[in-house]
């Protein structure tokens, strides 16, 4: 599973993941903040430009930003990236009130 699949197949009470609330970590659970960071500014790109409802994958998500956003090339193949990044699991953790998208380190 990807970043993209865990954000449409996750759903919190019948909606939608509330994409403030979603961090990467580690299989420690420790956040990685620059993956975090990043994934942010994906989403808030894609809340104002993108219905993630209406993608079937990844290309789907980068080509409608592509078109209705001035974003340069680098910058959608970041977006690109994050999106397809595997993950491992998912841990909801109800404390903090987050959902941490536990991806598998680079080997």
């Amino acid at each position: 599973m990807n970043i993209y699949s865990a954000l449409k197949f996750i759903q919190i009470d019948h909606e939608p993941v509330n994409h403030l609330q979603v961090v990467i970590t580690d299989q420690s659970g420790k956040p990685d903040a620059g993956m975090t960071d990043l994934l942010a500014d994906c989403l808030n790109k894609i809340d104002i430009f993108v219905d993630l409802s209406k993608t079937d994958r990844v290309s789907d998500v980068i080509d409608d930003l592509n078109l209705l956003t001035p974003l340069p090339y680098d910058v959608l193949e970041e977006y690109q990236k994050i999106l397809e990044q595997p993950i491992t699991g998912v841990n909801i953790a109800m404390k903090k009130q987050l959902i941490e998208l536990i991806y598998a380190p680079m080997v």
